[in-house]
């Protein structure tokens, strides 16, 4: 990587500095920009957007692949700025940052073709069998995308990706304590053969961000981040009707069967619940484990979580990093410490690093004993922590994960596929798995996105691509020599019948009313042909 982010040196008032999470050590600079010259991005996006949106979708595939090809050759360097910059370890900058966005650039070059291409639909009544229809995807112009701080490179990386090859420009706001990153998907996104002005790079302080995106004119905003601010920003957006996507967390449940493999249940609830030291909106926060297996699971969970070593990753062999930012660290203590006052207990619990540096670091925790009166199991923790109940039934599992104002992901662990199906249907969430968890966010082809407070709108898939364009129908009468439709002024006694005769040919409860009917048509018929 070019390093352009080490040679800014400005002053503190005119940039954002950017620091490793754990040590502080000064890493480099983000240029601070206005609202002005977030109006001027918006207005240079405009502009290069009519060009690129003319291209063949073909050409516009072929001017973005060469970031792929940027970002293989600075794999190492792409993971570590990530870690730096978070806190995370490099092998979870990697698997769940750098490798997906690869392989998500890799589908959506290979099917936005067909995603944007026109598709025709047949007529959907007899009597309008001279009308044919094509829906169209039309690209909305200019997109605002506004990314957290957890997964800073994938999450944007995606919806930027589908947004380009949709025939948008795009605006970037990243957040600020991950702006090392943004630099650096700025960098990747250089290597594409874009208009000028088509990608921008804006870093501004989150409080501002989104009232300066709504108002500055963007056509659409993506928005991932938490809930109260979502809400705020659908209000702004409804002044102006500003379509808006918004991924707003979620506070997940798993349901262990009693006939799940345990080793693998609970080897996915350790790295989907604490990887990335919890801090990812689609793990796992609250386990459901039916009675027949709960001591046995607790006990393999119980060796695993102790087991996890936490700290700096400096040589591969740390397995949980450290919380990015110290407001979020208060919010994990505040959660677990109202847990313990109302009765819970922590049944296992990491090792706190040797050597914790500067960072935020909170050791992995398993509370039982936990009610839904806790914060940890009410609300979204955000952190390395897991709170497990005991059910009698999977049908008690099921009321219990539903009972959230979220609903982003859940799972469902079984080695029945068909039960495990059946259940993770019941289960209010954007996202479910069987016998895994979080993952789908890494599969490109899989919509992303909750129900109830964890947003509105998807990203990923044909659905999340979709969501980059706006459907246009565009409907062709095919006989130019009928000079009007039946319906059409003059009105008259005729006119009446006639359309009334179209509803008895159609949907007369006997074969004699619909002729009766069908004859009627008839009659009217000739003033179709008549000036």
């Amino acid at each position: 990587m070019s390093g352009s982010m080490e040679a800014q040196v400005l002053p503190d008032n005119e940039a954002t500095p950017c620091c490793n999470a754990v040590t502080g050590e000064l890493l480099g600079h983000s240029p601070l920009h206005t609202t002005e010259e977030l109006k001027e991005a918006i207005a240079a996006g405009r502009q290069a957007q009519a060009t690129w949106a003319a291209l063949p979708v073909k050409e516009r595939v072929r001017r973005m692949m060469p970031v792929r090809e940027y970002m293989m050759a600075n794999l190492d360097e792409l993971a570590e700025t990530v870690a730096r910059d978070v806190g995370k370890t490099r092998i979870d900058a990697l698997v769940s940052e750098i490798v997906p966005a690869m392989m998500a650039l890799t589908y959506y070059c290979g099917k936005a073709k067909g995603f944007l291409k026109p598709r025709g639909m047949m007529p959907g009544n007899i009597f309008f069998a001279n009308k044919w229809s094509k829906i169209h995807r039309v690209p909305f112009g200019v997109i605002g995308i506004i990314s957290p701080w957890n997964y800073p490179f994938s999450i944007p990386f995606s919806e930027v990706v589908m947004g380009l090859l949709a025939g948008n420009a795009v605006v970037l706001k990243t957040a600020s304590e991950t702006q090392a990153v943004g630099l650096a998907l700025e960098e990747c996104l250089e290597a594409a053969d874009l208009p000028k002005g088509l990608f921008s790079f804006i870093n501004m302080p989150g409080r501002v961000a989104g009232d300066a995106f709504l108002e500055s004119g963007v056509d659409k905003l993506f928005f991932t981040g938490s809930v109260p601010v979502g809400k705020i920003l659908m209000a702004k957006a409804a002044e102006t009707l500003t379509p808006v996507s918004l991924e707003l967390g979620g506070n997940d449940a798993m349901l262990v069967c009693e006939d799940a493999d345990l080793h693998r249940a609970v080897n996915g609830a350790v790295w989907a619940g604490l990887q990335n030291a919890g801090q990812s909106c689609g793990g796992v926060e609250r386990i459901y484990v039916h009675a027949a297996v709960y001591e046995p699971f607790m006990k393999i969970l119980k060796t695993k979580v102790e087991k996890l070593r936490v700290g700096y990753d400096r040589n591969h062999t740390t397995d949980v990093g450290a919380i990015a930012t110290s407001r979020q660290l208060e919010t994990v203590k505040r959660h677990v410490d109202d847990a313990l006052a109302k009765g819970a207990v922590i049944y296992a619990q990491s090792k706190s690093p040797k050597d914790p540096m500067e960072g935020h670091f909170y050791p992995p925790t398993v509370l039982t004993e936990v009610t839904h009166d806790m914060l940890v199991m009410a609300e979204e923790t955000f952190g390395p922590v897991l709170g497990v109940m005991k059910v009698a039934s999977m049908d008690d599992a099921i009321i219990l994960a539903n009972d959230s104002d979220l609903g982003l992901t859940g799972s469902v662990w079984t080695k029945k596929g068909k039960k495990g199906a059946a259940l993770a249907r019941r289960i209010m969430a954007g996202a479910v798995t069987v016998n895994d968890h979080l993952m789908s966010h890494g599969l490109a082809e899989t919509p992303w996105g909750g129900f109830k407070e964890s947003g509105i709108g998807r990203s990923h898939g044909a659905i999340g691509f979709a969501e980059m364009t706006e459907s246009q129908v565009v409907v062709r009468d095919v006989l130019p020599f009928v000079k009007k439709n039946l319906w059409w002024h003059p009105f008259s006694p005729r006119v009446y019948a006639t359309i009334k005769g179209v509803a008895q040919a159609l949907y007369a409860p006997t074969w004699k009313g619909r002729a009766k009917g069908l004859g009627k048509v008839l009659m009217g018929f000739p003033r179709m042909f008549m000036k």
